[in-house]
């Protein structure tokens, strides 16, 4: 038997084994008890999320043996068909490469035959924001429509790209990502059933590249397996993708909120030089101040933060060393420099600049404490208004008179010069 990766050994086949998306799975169920079953679903939400395993399941709760229903059988023959995608009833269709208006009017010329062996027929149809207007439009009149054995089921990464027309005929599902807790959980479940000793750190840093993806952690613990064997360990981890270590980051954040900024761009240049992700790292130091601020927000309320117990206590180790308007300027920096690095045509240097930004951002004085100061000042002057009742002012205190300085002596003008005498000319 062929090997077969994590993600799809250990896929959610009904709705109790999927992670972090109750509110979608509770819906759905509670539809099904109810008999109130729309034409027409929108799964949407990031990759990995879950977002074509629940329209798997959903259809094997449409199609199983005396369904509609949630307590089917995985032995069930149309489960089984459902599952191993050979069944003649539920189609997929990848969006992607299924996107022109013919082959929409193909699918549109299939719809008004019955199912072979269901109740119903039921399209999936992933990515289907990749469709062309054209093929959406084709659809539109169906999507309305359909017969009455007929169900929709769409999954999609990117809904805005998807027509109104389009949404406002389905019932939307916004999936969300999945809370590093939980993927957390799922991997040492996974990891105890292949009988792998990973320790706590390493699950973090692994649920933590994963950016709320379950299919992503589960990728990357099956890569680190092959790499590591049986025993996994956080420096794997790190080591393999290329993620700074907890002592490293805590060790960079420490320098920026303690103003060092020759010890910051050290340790970048530690980094750069052992091939650390300089995007992922920017990401890190962006999730490590966030869990700062929101750890002296809350007072330290653990539900909040997505972090081990070590973690934890460093995070408020951290969030003592500067109030919350600090870390706030600190966050904006380092958000806006997210969105622009990958434009930048030197990483390092760009994130030099930004770290060096960070810095003064921490010793800046905002706006409001500025706005502070000044009302203090002004409420700490006495005025003529706030003491209507006072008492005379004193009077002034005299004031030296200068002496009058002693007139020049007088210097008398010299007398006009005489007119030449007259000298009489003989005749």
């Amino acid at each position: 038997m062929s090997y077969q990766v994590i993600a799809r050994k250990y896929r959610p086949q009904r709705f109790a084994d999927v992670v972090g998306q109750e509110h979608v799975t509770t819906t759905l169920a509670n539809a099904i008890a109810a008999h109130r079953i729309a034409h027409a679903y929108l799964f949407c939400g990031p990759r990995g999320t879950g977002k074509t395993t629940l329209a798997r399941i959903f259809a094997k709760c449409l199609n199983c043996t005396g369904g509609p229903g949630t307590d089917f059988s995985d032995d069930d023959p149309r489960v089984r068909e459902i599952t191993e995608g050979r069944s003649l009833d539920v189609l997929e269709i990848d969006g992607a490469s299924n996107n022109g208006v013919e082959q929409v009017r193909e699918l549109r010329d299939t719809v008004k035959f019955a199912p072979a062996s269901s109740k119903f027929k039921i399209y999936i149809i992933d990515e289907v924001h990749m469709l062309t207007v054209a093929a959406f439009n084709a659809l539109l009149k169906t999507l309305e429509e359909p017969p009455p054995h007929v169900k929709f089921l769409f999954a999609t990464t990117d809904p805005e790209r998807v027509l109104p027309t389009i949404l406002s005929r389905c019932q939307r599902f916004d999936l969300r990502r999945i809370p590093a807790a939980l993927i957390v959980g799922q991997l040492r479940r996974i990891a105890a059933a292949e009988g792998v000793k990973i320790d706590e750190p390493a699950l973090y840093a692994i649920a933590r590249g994963a950016d709320g993806g379950m299919r992503d952690a589960q990728s990357t613990l099956d890569q680190l397996i092959s790499f590591c064997g049986n025993e996994v360990a956080e420096g794997d981890v790190l080591s393999m993708f290329g993620l700074a270590a907890r002592a490293q980051l805590r060790e960079l954040a420490g320098a920026l909120l303690a103003g060092d900024a020759a010890a910051a761009l050290r340790l970048l240049d530690q980094f750069s030089r052992t091939g650390k992700d300089l995007g992922r790292l920017l990401g890190d130091l962006l999730s490590h101040f966030r869990n700062a601020l929101l750890f002296q927000i809350s007072k330290g309320d653990r539900s909040l933060l997505e972090v081990g117990d070590e973690e934890f206590v460093l995070v408020g180790e951290h969030a003592r060393m500067a109030d919350a308007d600090a870390l706030t300027r600190m966050l904006e920096v380092l958000s806006t420099a997210e969105g622009r690095l990958r434009d930048a045509a030197s990483k390092r240097i760009f994130l030099e600049v930004t770290l060096l930004r960070t810095i003064q951002a921490r010793e800046a004085i905002g706006l409001d404490a500025v706005l502070r100061q000044l009302r203090a000042l002004r409420d700490g002057l006495p005025t003529s208004s706030t003491s209507p009742t006072a008492g005379p002012a004193p009077a002034p205190a005299p004031v030296a008179i200068q002496a009058t300085p002693a007139p020049l002596a007088s210097v008398s003008a010299p007398p006009p010069a005489s007119a030449p005498a007259t000298v009489a000319i003989p005749a």
